[in-house]
């Protein structure tokens, strides 16, 4: 009798330097003895230098491979990462709508380290408008936040607002990652946030120093998402996940000639 296995899909873009995107998310779901699933919405030519060009595919390609996926695979658990298109947002949420009881993790990226831009402003309507709806968790780091809730986030105060205004966006749960909490007074780097719709859970621990991140919230959002796949709550997803990459960033392996990848 064949070992059944737990399957999880990621919908991303693809790194040619492995070190982020749908790369990292395989990783980190065979870390978690998952069997991880793939739709490739965007290619890029990046290495730990950084993004130096990218395209997004159709929406008839992108919406095929989905539908070959939700037809053969039995599946719950989705994280997505870059999209591009607001097409393609479209498209995949209507298709994702339509799972039951799905927990679907969004980590928001609209650019890369090196400041390439994924999403643009009608990439971040399209999310609000469609995707925010069906997520179960979202996982934007400082600057995102900033620019989903358009608010100049400058203190706690102005933080839990912010995430409040998010949450009311349609996400059951909304996790603020802390890598750039250094600029914030009253909260440590390191520190990430979640909100539930009725309470704040704070997530402390050590910052690393280290200039290999590169894929570090793709890695986050997929190890959350690895955790729910199975059947960790979401209070203890994160903090799994996040002891799950303090541990990688400890590694501190170095490839390539900049920002090493988080998870190798």
């Amino acid at each position: 009798m064949a070992n059944k296995i737990k399957c999880i899909l990621t919908i991303a873009g693809s790194d040619s330097g492995a070190g982020a995107g749908i790369q990292s998310d395989l990783k980190t779901f065979k870390n978690h003895g998952l069997y991880g699933l793939t739709v490739i919405t965007t290619v890029t030519a990046q290495n730990t230098r950084g993004v130096s060009t990218a395209q997004s595919l159709g929406q008839g390609i992108v919406a095929a491979q989905l539908g070959c996926v939700l037809s053969d695979f039995k599946i719950d658990t989705v994280k997505i990462g870059v999209i591009g298109k607001p097409g393609n947002i479209k498209t995949i949420s209507s298709m994702l709508g339509k799972i039951k009881n799905l927990k679907l993790v969004v980590d928001p990226v609209v650019m890369s380290k090196n400041n390439y831009l994924f999403a643009g402003e009608a990439g971040l309507k399209a999310m609000k408008k469609y995707l925010f709806k069906i997520t179960y968790l979202l996982t934007p780091n400082l600057h995102e936040a900033q620019l989903i809730s358009d608010i100049n986030i400058q203190d706690t105060a102005s933080l839990e607002t912010a995430i409040k205004k998010i949450h009311q966006m349609g996400c059951k749960n909304v996790l603020v990652k802390g890598g750039h909490f250094d600029k914030l007074p009253g909260i440590p780097a390191g520190t990430d946030i979640l909100y539930n719709g009725k309470k704040f859970t704070f997530f402390r621990g050590p910052f690393i120093k280290t200039k290999n991140t590169h894929g570090i919230g793709c890695t986050f959002s997929s190890a959350i998402a690895s955790n729910l796949a199975l059947g960790n709550n979401p209070v203890d997803s994160v903090s799994n996940a996040k002891k799950y990459v303090v541990k990688a960033l400890l590694r501190n392996i170095k490839v390539g000639t900049c920002y090493g990848p988080v998870e190798v």
